[in-house]
Order: structure tokens, then C-alpha cells, then sequence
């Protein structure tokens, strides 16, 4: 599906860089972060599923502040279903569409507890069957939690793919196809990490900061900013 204000980045999309330059581009990311972190705060993989089911229209640092005292006593689906929904509700109504997130983390719950043990799968198609878990939350768990090379493509990655030239794509699916293509195999583990933050804080929407950027002699972006 096209993401919303695709118009304003298709004017930008450059084309595919060659595999000489996107491997260069990513041995930087990794000198400068070896071992990327995402952002969201968890304990285990069903906390981290439900921080990332709550970070959709939110930013991480929203969702941190408002699961800080929640994952202190919830950690399991059995203790979210204990909990109830209304105090769920009390927990994260800092977020936005509280109420419609609590009812998908309720059911979600539920579902884990009956149909897998109360375990998180490691099936994409699994997770994907989950109230309130889009293809995106899927591979972000997948990815940080078991490791698997998924792609989860974020407004941040769907712009830079474009801008910079790594995966460029119309849609969503086609960019994430596009990384899963283009970016070399020893960087696929962390590739989320290092576009997302990159995306988040240096090649920024709207002023990107190209002066004190680590790839801007190798980045084809036309408007570079000063």
C-alpha cells in the first residue's frame, strides 16, 4: 500500500545505488554502531511486542514513559489478561488511540495464551494474525527479538530508502523487498537499526543534516542542506 505523503517523496526518489556504494554506506553505519539498539523499552518478547503494537502513531519515547510502571508487574499475557483492560487503559492513555490499542493488547493476550502457551511465535504469518500486529510489528520483533533478517520499513526507512538511493519503492512492501535485495547479507541483522536511526536523527524529513553526515560524500540527494 502507498504510504501516506508518498507524492512529496516520489519528487525526491533517486535511483538504485550500486553494490559498491551501499556496501560502503553500511560499513560506516557499523564502525560508527556496531551494535545497534532499538529504542523501545522491554524485558522479554511479549513486552517488546506490545511496546511496538503501542508505538504506532506514537513515538518511542511516549510509549517508554507510558509502560515504565506497566511492564514492571506485567510481562506476560496472562498477567495483562489478570490486569484487566481498564487498567491497561489507566497505563497508556498518554498514547494515542489508548482505547483501541488496549482492546487489541487484550485480545492479542488472550490469543497468545490460548492458541501458543502464552509463548511469542517466530512466525511472521503467526505474529501477523494477532489483533493489532501489521506486517511491520512483525518484522521489528522478529528481527530484534529472534534475530531473523525481516525488514520493517518505518516512515524514517521509506524516506531514506528513496532519498538516499539504498532501496528505492513506491510502496511499503516494495522498499522493505528492496532492502531484503540490495543491502549485503552481513548487514541484513542490523540494517532496521542503522536506516531507522539515521532517518530519526541526521537525514530528517525536512532538514536533514547533510553538513555533519557520515555518508554525505556517497549520498546522491540532490538538496542537500547546509
Amino acid at each position: 500500500m502507498p504510504w501516506p505523503g508518498l507524492r512529496a517523496i516520489e519528487t525526491s526518489m533517486t535511483r538504485q545505488l550500486d553494490y559498491p556504494t551501499i556496501y560502503q554506506i553500511f560499513t560506516r553505519f557499523q564502525a560508527a554502531a556496531p551494535e545497534p539498539k532499538g529504542e523501545l523499552d522491554h524485558v522479554n518478547a511479549y513486552t517488546l511486542l506490545v511496546a511496538v503494537a503501542l508505538s504506532a502513531q506514537a513515538t518511542d519515547v511516549g510509549v517508554n514513559r507510558a509502560t515504565k510502571a506497566l511492564f514492571a508487574k506485567v510481562d506476560t499475557p496472562q498477567k495483562m489478561l489478570d490486569l484487566g483492560e481498564e487498567a491497561l487503559v489507566e497505563h497508556i492513555r498518554t498514547i494515542g488511540l489508548f482505547r483501541n490499542k488496549a482492546r487489541n493488547v487484550m485480545a492479542m493476550s488472550r490469543i497468545l495464551v490460548e492458541d501458543y502457551a502464552g509463548v511469542v511465535p517466530s512466525s511472521r504469518a503467526a505474529l501477523q494474525s494477532l489483533p493489532g500486529v501489521g506486517r511491520k510489528t512483525a518484522n521489528v520483533v522478529l528481527s530484534m527479538w529472534w534475530h531473523l533478517p525481516a525488514q520493517a520499513v518505518d516512515t524514517h526507512i521509506f524516506r531514506l530508502a528513496n532519498r538516499i538511493g539504498i532501496a528505492p519503492g513506491k510502496t511499503v512492501e516494495a522498499v522493505e523487498r528492496a532492502v531484503e535485495d540490495q543491502v549485503p547479507a552481513p548487514f541484513q541483522h542490523h540494517a532496521h537499526h542503522w536506516l531507522i536511526l539515521h532517518g530519526r536523527y541526521v537525514c530528517t524529513a525536512r532538514k536533514p543534516k547533510c553538513s555533519t553526515c557520515l555518508i554525505s560524500d556517497l549520498c546522491p540527494y540532490e538538496e542537500k542542506t547546509q
